[in-house]
């Protein structure tokens, strides 16, 4: 059901981030080890900050999981309801003139 409200009540797969986020940390330790196997500590080091950030990310995933349904909500849980002062952001302009279409083909 959209109801125009979706930037401001967006909700995130979060069972999809975390997974993303897993195969995101095994790259990154990975590029670790075989940067600083190879000799190439910038390289390393670069993987090593990656790893980090996705730790943090990971982290930040997990707690949202465990909050419970508010953050990650099942099949059970209705939407969110829109906003009642109307939506927090101004609407686009309306077209002036709607589309008709491609002009007709003109035979020679």
């Amino acid at each position: 059901m959209r109801t125009g409200s979706e930037p401001a009540t967006a909700r995130s797969a979060l069972r999809a981030r975390f997974w993303l986020s897993l195969w995101g940390l095994g790259w990154a330790v990975f590029g670790t080890a075989a940067f600083a196997l190879a000799g190439r500590p910038g390289w390393a080091a670069a993987c090593g900050v990656l790893w980090l950030l996705v730790t943090v990310d990971m982290t930040v995933i997990l707690r949202h999981i465990r909050q419970g349904p508010h953050y990650q909500p099942g099949r059970d849980v209705p939407p969110y309801r829109p906003p009642e002062g109307g939506p927090p952001y101004p609407r686009p302009p309306r077209r002036r003139h709607p589309y008709q279409g491609p002009p007709p083909h003109r035979q020679p």
